[in-house]
């Protein structure tokens, strides 16, 4: 795997949204959080947790704010949080779907639920439907070998999946929205 070269420490980030450490987030971080840990650079992860789990993705603001409030150079937090393939830097769509792309799963014909999903979407891997409603990524496994293709519509799994199901699978999780 090559490296990629990031412009971390130039990068200019638009502050105009925000905050997105609120003082009721802040409260909770330094009184469980950061006492945790011997350095405030320990409490980064759990820090850029927090603000995903607020508010489902880690805006560029919102590191300039968790550097500033642990007391750590912005492109660490720029480095840690785009190393780390569970931190969506991208605002992600209210449905995500995970397609499995395991050995298993690809034996057994992931590769055309993938693309069935891509047709029916009229997205890619890893992009954001123009509705903000699905989000479409692949991941390396769902724990379903036995059952495979599988896919997990949010939290639901589906096992033993054909791509003529892909439709009705988006259109049923559409109408149970869980937002």
């Amino acid at each position: 795997m090559s490296w990629i070269t990031k412009n971390s420490a130039s990068a200019t980030v638009d502050r105009s949204q925000g905050p997105f450490l609120t003082q009721q987030m802040r409260q909770h971080l330094s009184q469980h959080i950061v006492p945790r840990y011997e350095r405030k650079m320990g409490a980064l992860l759990p820090t850029l947790h927090e603000v995903q789990h607020t508010y489902g993705w880690i805006p560029p603001a919102a590191m300039m704010e968790v550097a500033e409030f642990l007391e750590i150079k912005p492109a660490d937090v720029i480095d840690t949080a785009s190393f780390y393939e569970e931190y969506w830097l991208k605002r992600k769509g209210k449905h995500l779907v995970s397609v499995c792309r395991s050995i298993a799963c690809e034996f057994c014909g992931q590769p055309k639920i993938t693309q069935a999903v891509k047709d029916a979407l009229g997205i890619d891997v890893g992009e954001t439907t123009p509705d903000n409603e699905f989000t479409l990524i692949e991941l390396e496994c769902l724990g379903s070998c036995g059952t495979a293709p599988a896919i997990l519509i949010d939290e639901t799994l589906h096992e033993n999946v054909k791509p003529e199901q892909i439709a009705g699978l988006l259109e049923a999780a559409k109408k149970h929205s869980h937002h």
